[in-house]
């Protein structure tokens, strides 16, 4: 019998009912095993061998990361794909490091999981639309911090114009995205000079990229990269 072959993993048995009635609504889709505990997964992926697991976060035994991460050392390449209630960025952070391939809240439609094990299993990697954005933002964040490090006297906020100066844009749109007047984004572009000891924007522009900043922000939705 072909078709994507998914372990579930979840401590809810009507969870794991409902789930299994969901996936197993199409016929290019079965429900090979079902396991309630991170010990119980690793048992049944490694008898199954399934082209994808689903995976909660709230385990009784260790936590769903941490089976995550066990599966990635031991299945390279398997496909984990994250559904659970746990929305707060630790959790979506932690399970992306551990090698999650797709992060969906529980409550997404049955279309949307269908999608996310079917790309999952051909080597993509999905995240609702929320989720999605929230990784761009956490990615940005960690450029940020990661510049102000770089450049300790700068101010977080000419650590924002040089992001910005670093991307391209001219003074009057850096003053239209942080709704400054134009003379004080000149002034802090001045300051910025002074600090990086820089006589261009060319050359600030550099060190901005050299320290991660200046990546464009793509608009994230739902949907597939891979």
């Amino acid at each position: 019998m072909g078709g994507v072959r998914v372990v579930v993993v979840d401590d809810h048995p009507l969870f794991r009912e409902g789930l299994r009635a969901a996936l197993e609504s199409t016929p290019d889709v079965r429900v090979v095993a079902e396991a309630e505990t991170t010990a119980a997964a690793l048992e049944v992926v490694a008898a199954q061998r399934p082209d994808v697991v689903v995976m909660d976060l709230s385990l009784p035994d260790a936590s769903g990361i941490e089976a995550t991460k066990q599966l990635a050392q031991l299945h390279p390449g398997l496909p984990v794909l994250v559904l659970t209630t746990s929305d707060d960025d630790g959790s979506l952070l932690g399970a992306l490091q551990a090698g999650a391939r797709g992060y969906l809240v529980k409550g997404a439609g049955r279309d949307e999981v269908l999608h996310a094990v079917r790309t999952a299993a051909h080597g993509g990697a999905v995240f609702s639309g929320d989720v999605a954005a929230r990784i761009s933002a956490l990615l940005t964040g960690g450029a940020r911090r990661g510049a102000e490090q770089a450049f300790p006297t700068l101010t977080s906020r000419e650590v924002e114009v040089l992001d910005l100066v670093a991307r391209g844009l001219d003074n009057r749109r850096i003053a239209r995205e942080l709704f400054l007047a134009e003379k004080t984004v000149r002034n802090h572009i001045s300051h910025i000079f002074d600090k990086l000891n820089v006589a261009s924007r060319t050359e600030a522009a550099a060190r901005a990229r050299d320290a991660g900043l200046g990546e464009p922000q793509r608009p994230a939705g739902p949907g597939a990269a891979g």
